[in-house]
């Protein structure tokens, strides 16, 4: 018996990975995000599969799911949105299986910040522009954060950065970035990225509160970008594909 978490992507059914998809054909037990995850994804689910939606439950309920499926030697699917790297809990999770033996794997998912890349038909990094990108949130109820971990100092190094869960504090994110990239830098906010009532809404750190509130209601799955690379245009292409660039595959122009 294997619990299997499986990264089921930011929306979209078909955004789910084929190894995925694979896995929860195969188990009878089925354990979902349903807050998160579409019910289209269940379709993958056979026939007769015990399909448990996890919102209500606390981590000891999910865990004793998974517990009782062990005893009847049932694998388990143990889907959620996005990708597990990030703000997934899944580490919580494998320390309570790590101590009852249970095995488990993991197969990652397309996650939140790259789906709202490709909403954007956006690249988050151009040469000499950006070349990093800061996936981090604000302070919520379920976790704080480190001391050091502060918006400003990320800002600080210019990068592009993906603020998770933080949509209903745009205001304060938006007073602690302006200092670093000011008034006229590029925001986008990208609502419920590839589900169907997706929503992108561009503005600058200037107007952004005011754009999204004129879109209408905007609530937490929604991710904001903000960055130079967001509207640069006049950037220099990259070395990789220059005809004077020599790497293993390709040799220069003038060899």
């Amino acid at each position: 018996m294997t619990v299997h978490f499986i990264g089921a992507g930011p929306g979209a059914p078909d955004l789910i990975t084929v190894r995925g998809r694979d896995l929860i054909a195969t188990c009878p037990v089925c354990l979902y995000a349903g807050s998160l995850v579409p019910q289209a994804v269940l379709a993958h689910c056979p026939p007769a599969a015990r399909i448990v939606d996890t919102a209500p439950l606390s981590l000891d309920e999910i865990i004793a799911e998974m517990q009782r499926a062990s005893e009847r030697a049932e694998d388990v699917a143990r889907l959620h949105s996005g990708d597990l790297s990030i703000w997934s809990a899944l580490g919580e999770q494998l320390r309570r299986l790590d101590a009852l033996g249970i095995p488990y794997t993991v197969t990652p998912g397309v996650p939140a910040f790259a789906a709202a890349a490709a909403a954007l038909r956006q690249e988050l990094t151009l040469p000499e522009v950006t070349q990093s990108v800061v996936l981090t949130r604000t302070p919520g109820r379920a976790s704080s954060m480190p001391p050091r971990e502060t918006l400003a100092a990320f800002a600080a190094t210019g990068a592009t950065l993906a603020v998770h869960l933080s949509i209903h504090v745009l205001d304060e994110v938006v007073a602690a970035l302006k200092p670093f990239y000011g008034d006229a830098c590029p925001v986008a906010v990208v609502y419920r990225a590839t589900w169907p009532d997706e929503r992108v809404i561009r503005a600058t750190l200037d107007s952004i509160s005011e754009a999204v509130a004129e879109s209408g209601p905007v609530e937490r799955t929604a991710l904001i970008l903000v960055g130079p690379a967001l509207g640069a245009k006049n950037f220099s292409d990259s070395a990789l594909y220059s005809k004077d660039y020599e790497r293993r595959f390709r040799r220069s122009a003038d060899d």
